[in-house]
């Protein structure tokens, strides 16, 4: 058991997100945060879109040789008949994509070849992917505890180690109660820390992210407006971050304001929001297996993980143009996907090449990178632009030679036919 709990916490979520967190000791939770806390959380409401499906028992594409990897996060704004019809004062409905790709898990950090590309929903993707972090996360404490304290009520352990003269042990001290095996107290200390640090998070003062994955009100309508806090995308679509927006259903973003101003408990104390777990599902380093093991060492017991076939059933598919074998080609009443696999490819491919700034805009006439204070001019707009101006000055000043040359010329005629009348 300590031997699979050590290779088990090399691979699991807390080596590459929660040992990041940067929460404090173990602390008793106020009732003001307490309450706070109770109080935020009713106020989640699902996003459009957003209802959590499982859909892999009707998925039958192979993935088991294949990975999970996030590739772009793009919020497109496209005319809303329902806007229309409601009146809104903008009739242009954010909608939110994700990118990601299903790779050859012996090749998922290049993932450069026989790999499919897909298009989802980002509140679905989020949706999918943050449960499978969760449950990783709650496997990995439940086996450390399992692990590395003795069971309350383990009798027979805490009379070994009062026979050991620990005494420590023996009044119930939890560190005292480790199991300090030379093979696995490194691991042990690991594990323990990290998961003190999640189960403390909210008496720390900080928030998990994946708290909003689905539209809430951090802010009620006290004269300025409501406010509420939902994803976003983030640097040029590489990251998902945690955004305020002025609308209900998180589609109108405010860039001005930081989703940490508008969080504190009834005294006033403010919180911080962790993105630990909520980057484990965006960074495009880490791939999920689609492997789940059900226990046994043959090929047969093996399964596909939820979070896979569920993305998959739900995602707009782009595959052959990648190599992809096993897909859409062999999956049942696929056709219709099959058909429109090009518009499919044609629409990541829009995606990912800049037609859209990453607050959703449409940009027309190039490539324009936008941030949160302005925009960046491309080498090529540059050149473009340095090629008009030189051109309108040259074409300016040939203008007016050719100007000066035919009103000396005709100067000159006049003077030859007034010298002839004269003459």
């Amino acid at each position: 058991m300590i031997a699979r709990l050590s290779s088990f916490i090399v691979a699991a979520l807390m080596a590459t997100s929660v040992a990041a967190n940067p929460f404090a000791a173990k602390q008793t939770p106020s009732d003001a945060k307490s309450a706070y806390m109770a109080k935020l959380m009713k106020k989640a409401v699902p996003t459009k879109n957003s209802q959590l499906r499982h859909l892999n028992d009707n998925v039958e594409a192979d993935l088991t040789g294949y990975s999970l990897k996030f590739t772009k996060c793009q919020f497109v704004k496209a005319y809303s008949q329902d806007l229309a019809e409601e009146g809104a004062s903008s009739v242009l409905a954010t909608q939110r994509f994700v990118i990601f790709r299903l790779c050859p898990s012996k090749y998922c950090s290049s993932c450069n070849s026989g790999y499919g590309e897909y298009a989802i929903d980002m509140n679905t993707y989020l949706d999918y992917t943050v449960e499978y972090r969760q449950n990783e996360q709650t496997t990995m404490c439940e086996t450390c505890k399992e692990n590395c304290y003795y069971a309350a009520g383990d009798d027979a352990a805490g009379d070994d180690a009062a026979a050991a003269g620990d005494d420590a042990a023996a009044a119930g001290d939890d560190a005292a109660g480790r199991r300090l095996a030379s093979s696995s107290s490194s691991s042990c200390d690991t594990c323990m820390t990290a998961c003190n640090k999640i189960e403390n998070m909210e008496a720390n003062y900080y928030i998990d992210a994946t708290n909003f994955i689905n539209c809430q009100q951090i802010r009620e309508d006290n004269g300025y407006g409501a406010l509420y806090a939902g994803p976003m995308c983030a640097s040029y679509g590489t990251k998902i971050k945690i955004g305020v927006y002025t609308d209900e259903d998180c589609m109108y973003l405010d860039t001005s304001k930081d989703v940490e101003d508008y969080l504190a408990d009834d005294n006033g104390n403010g919180f911080k929001v962790s993105h630990a777990l909520l980057k484990t599902v965006y960074d495009d380093s880490e791939c999920i297996s689609c492997v789940a093991s059900n226990g046994d060492d043959d090929a047969a017991g093996y399964a596909v993980q939820e979070v896979c076939t569920n993305l998959y059933a739900s995602a707009g598919k782009c595959e052959k143009t990648h190599g992809f074998s096993g897909g859409i080609s062999s999956y049942y009443q696929a056709d219709n996907q099959e058909e429109n696999e090009d518009l499919v490819c044609e629409f990541i491919s829009s995606l990912k090449s800049g037609t859209y700034s990453q607050d959703g805009e449409i940009v027309i006439g190039g490539s324009k990178m936008y941030t949160s204070g302005g925009s960046k001019t491309t080498g090529g707009q540059k050149f473009a632009l340095t090629f008009f101006v030189i051109g309108t000055v040259g074409l300016a000043v040939y203008a007016a030679m050719l100007h000066s040359q035919l009103t000396k010329g005709g100067k000159a005629d006049l003077s030859s036919q007034g010298g002839g009348a004269m003459a």
